[in-house]
């Protein structure tokens, strides 16, 4: 009896499979000659809500709004979905550090899309004071990558 052969790369399903596990990255599609493999997986996300005291109010103060790294005035966002390099090149040296000075529109770090390196300029002058991805780190659209005040 001849055995039937799957016109389906089941290796490169495992193989792809694997590569979302190791990114993190919730899908990916490749495009060969003729044929297009798409492998997605669904995420879950749990959050709890976190205890937090009551604060106590004092008449006539204000209540100071809480400052986190996604919401902070000098905080660099990522325009894109794509994978943050620190350096241009592997084992360069990093864009910029902690405690560097940078002028706005100097490039502080690339975001790389579909093959495409996008340089991410620094949106003010200032002191980098945080760096909150680390170099090849999966990056969604809108996440904090670095503060500068």
């Amino acid at each position: 009896m001849a055995e039937k052969k799957s016109i389906v790369d089941q290796g490169l399903i495992r193989e792809l499979a694997e590569l979302l596990t190791e990114t993190g990255l919730s899908e990916i599609e490749i495009e060969r000659d003729q044929t297009r493999i798409r492998v997605a997986r669904t995420v879950t996300v749990t959050a709890a809500a976190p205890i937090a005291a009551m604060p106590v109010a004092t008449p006539g103060a204000a209540a100071a709004p809480v400052v986190t790294d996604a919401n902070h005035p000098g905080a660099v966002h990522s325009p894109m979905v794509g994978t943050a390099f620190r350096a241009p090149e592997p084992g360069g040296r990093p864009y910029v550090d902690i405690g560097d000075s940078v002028r706005q529109g100097d490039t502080v770090m690339i975001v790389e899309a579909m093959k495409t390196m996008n340089q991410i300029p620094a949106p003010r002058s200032g002191k980098v004071t945080k760096i909150l991805v680390e170099d090849g780190q999966p990056v969604e659209f809108g996440e904090p990558l670095l503060i500068v005040e």
